[in-house]
């Protein structure tokens, strides 16, 4: 594994608010607007830790109208894989505002 890449990864891990981005994403794809309450931070804070995520190479986003859906990446590297496996999953929130999105069960896009 490049250097590069396991310092990124190791560092988007190591924050309870991305471990607890992370849970929620287990289960399934999950709308940005779901994450607000899970962390209790302002939108725009939980772009920020989504962004580490996906530099990260962990996770990866989609479109849906003007919604970002998110998804782990189907292929982690070890690593990644073996922290996935100790991150207990955790129920997504239901979507407080009016973002009719769709949820997507599993890593398929």
């Amino acid at each position: 594994m490049d250097n590069s890449l396991l310092e990124k990864q190791l560092k988007a891990v190591a924050d309870l608010n991305r471990i607890k981005l992370l849970a929620c994403l287990k289960n399934s794809e999950v709308c940005v607007c779901d994450f607000v309450d899970v962390l209790g931070i302002s939108q725009p804070a939980v772009s920020q830790q989504l962004r580490k995520l996906k530099e990260a190479g962990i996770i990866t986003e989609r479109k849906v109208g003007t919604w970002k859906h998110y998804r782990l990446v189907e292929e982690q590297t070890p690593l990644m894989m073996g922290i996935l496996e100790q991150i207990e999953p955790m129920s997504t929130c239901k979507c407080e505002t009016d973002c009719t999105h769709v949820v997507v069960q599993g890593n398929k896009g």
